[in-house]
């Protein structure tokens, strides 16, 4: 009975012994092996990996993903127009180094956390106090974000650390500067909009004037062009009407007699006072004409 309890025993022991050299790796994590206190291996690759028991060696776990630093309180910063503004901001980051991580920083996740988040706080300051506030806003944003991404991915690299990406989320201005400043803008969007407005309207006069100037030179030349015509007309209707009435003159006096006598006595209430026998009125007394 003794010997099988010690069997059961030393199975337990081994089977204890056999569970502490085996570690599975998750695909989420590097593993780091360490021997008496020093770092011997660093495996990347998720899987089933074996080690010697401890206090011969033991594994810590180092966290593989992608992590975001999202400060939810703005940070505030001087402009170069001695202006304050709110800055939001976020961090995407990961390991890189797993090595180098866990002896900088014990492999804790916070105080790499704290250490990217001062070296931001810093990069954000350094540019943000040469620019202006229009030039953080809108005007240099990139240049802004380009700069802050460098300065923080340098220092990142010492803690072992790649970092992804860096935004500003949102970039306001401090409540007691709000007003003045959206005052000011009001004022300089006023002038632009009053000069638009007046260059509009100058080069509206310019099209006026321009069309006006056309349209005289069209209607000028349509008079001149209607005026030539007319007298051609008139011209041919005289020429037309000298040979007709060349033909017969007698027909040609009566034909005009009739025109003077229809314009004379137009209207119902035309008088005129004259002798019969004047020579107006000869075709009255003598009506027939020869042919």
């Amino acid at each position: 009975m003794n010997r099988l309890t010690a069997a059961i025993s030393a199975f337990i022991a081994l089977g204890l012994v056999l569970l502490s050299c085996v570690f599975v790796v998750d695909q989420r994590q590097f593993a780091l092996v360490f021997a008496l206190g020093e770092i011997k291996t660093v495996i990347n690759e998720p899987g089933l990996n074996f080690k010697l028991p401890p206090p011969f060696q033991n594994v810590v776990f180092v966290e593989k993903r992608t992590l975001t630093i999202d400060n939810p309180d703005s940070d505030r910063f001087i402009t170069s127009e001695k202006k304050n503004v709110l800055v939001d901001t976020y961090v995407k980051w990961r390991v890189e180094d797993p090595k180098v991580f866990y002896t900088s920083v014990a492999g804790r996740i916070a105080s790499a956390e704290d250490r990217i988040t001062r070296s931001l706080r810093d990069g954000l300051n350094n540019e943000i106090a040469t620019r202006t506030v229009n030039e953080v806003i809108s005007g240099a944003r990139e240049q802004v974000m380009e700069g802050i991404f460098n300065r923080v991915s340098e220092d990142a690299k010492q803690i072992g650390v790649l970092i992804v990406d860096v935004r500003l989320r949102r970039v306001e201005f401090a409540e007691e500067i709000r007003d003045s400043v959206f005052r000011r803008m009001e004022s300089e969007r006023k002038t632009i909009a009053s000069e638009l407005r007046a260059s509009g309207s100058a080069e509206a006069e310019k099209i006026r004037a321009n069309a006006d100037r056309q349209r005289e030179g069209i209607l000028a030349q349509a008079f001149r062009k209607a005026q030539a015509i007319k007298g051609d007309g008139d011209a041919r209707a005289a020429a037309a009407y000298a040979a007709a009435f060349g033909q017969n003159p007698e027909f040609a006096s009566f034909y005009r007699s009739l025109q003077a006598y229809r314009e004379s006595f137009n209207k119902r209430s035309d008088v005129i006072v004259a002798d019969p026998q004047s020579e107006f009125f000869r075709y009255f007394r003598a009506p027939n004409l020869k042919r």
